[in-house]
């Protein structure tokens, strides 16, 4: 039997924490928790984190200042919190805090481990950042439940959304024939080299598959047919689930919409390689599933990253 490959953005949440939800409104627990040394804080500004010294800072409870205290859930042995506190800590100091993307560099070897920790408290605070008035009726929106849910003073309550996302390699060709092709594309505010997979929202009473298909034609130009799952990630910029696919192509003439897409372009196996150790093709980042599905298709790990 062959062994599993495991893909990059599979190290994002290969150790994912225990969100015991039932502790969520035990008082008594959570200040238990709260006192403890041991457990860890997570310090949001807004969207925002400050990272020290090129890690993500996590602190105890004691250095931790007042805001509202969202539990995380439990993680080796400990519990760890998240404190949202005001968005003008950050705008007053935005070279010393960073949001999410930003983030993705930090995310490296143990700190990855703890990377869904980070992923839920960054997504909880991105809603409870949007999210201050009642959509039904208006009213001011006020947090329960530890940050995971708001409720106004009517009784309607509101809990954090998750917007699916398809991402997907577009690929062309039969297998050992010698003709297979990968199809990127990039954005005009990207730096000279840099490319990607496509991907793009599902609308209402849309399936994932015909997501896929529709985002293609409408950013490339180029029909595709049979599109096969390969895995999600979850992407709190600011509310997404990433599903990822493989698009197989129909036709292979490009057409890019010049609004989304830029330019779009075909690679073999040899040229990604040979431009990709070059540095003139730059790929996604490591951890992102972006970066699985090219590696995906290429058979192997690749240079180069944003």
């Amino acid at each position: 039997m062959l062994a599993r490959v495991s893909f990059p953005h599979e190290r994002l949440a290969a150790n994912p924490h225990d969100r015991i939800a039932e502790h969520r409104t035990d008082d008594a627990w959570l200040e238990e928790r709260w006192a403890d040394p041991d457990t860890r804080v997570l310090v949001v500004s807004g969207t925002r984190i400050r990272p020290r010294d090129g890690r993500i800072d996590w602190v105890s409870p004691g250095e931790a200042p007042d805001g509202l205290r969202v539990l995380l859930g439990e993680h080796d042995g400990r519990a760890w919190f998240a404190v949202v506190v005001d968005a003008g800590l950050s705008q007053g100091a935005r070279a010393e805090w960073t949001p999410l993307r930003g983030l993705l560099p930090h995310l490296a070897d143990d700190a990855v481990a703890l990377a869904p920790l980070v992923f839920h408290a960054l997504g909880l605070a991105e809603w409870l950042f949007v999210t201050r008035y009642c959509p039904r009726c208006a009213e001011p929106l006020h947090p329960r439940r530890s940050g995971h849910e708001l409720v106004c003073g009517n009784g309607h309550t509101q809990f954090p959304r998750t917007d699916p996302a398809v991402i997907m390699v577009v690929i062309s060709g039969e297998p050992g024939a010698g003709d297979e092709r990968c199809l990127l594309g990039r954005q005009a505010v990207w730096p000279e080299g840099r490319y990607s997979t496509l991907a793009g929202f599902c609308e209402p009473g849309e399936t994932l598959e015909d997501a896929v298909r529709r985002e293609v034609r409408e950013e490339v130009g180029v029909r595709v047919g049979r599109v096969d799952y390969f895995g999600n990630q979850p992407w709190p910029l600011p509310a997404s689930l990433m599903l990822g696919f493989v698009a197989h192509a129909e036709t292979t003439e490009v057409s890019v919409d010049e609004d989304e897409i830029e330019d779009a372009r075909w690679f073999t196996r040899t040229e990604m390689r040979e431009l990709a150790e070059a540095g003139t093709l730059l790929l996604p980042a490591g951890v992102s599933i972006s970066r699985s599905l090219v590696e995906h298709w290429y058979g192997g790990p690749l240079p180069g990253q944003w």
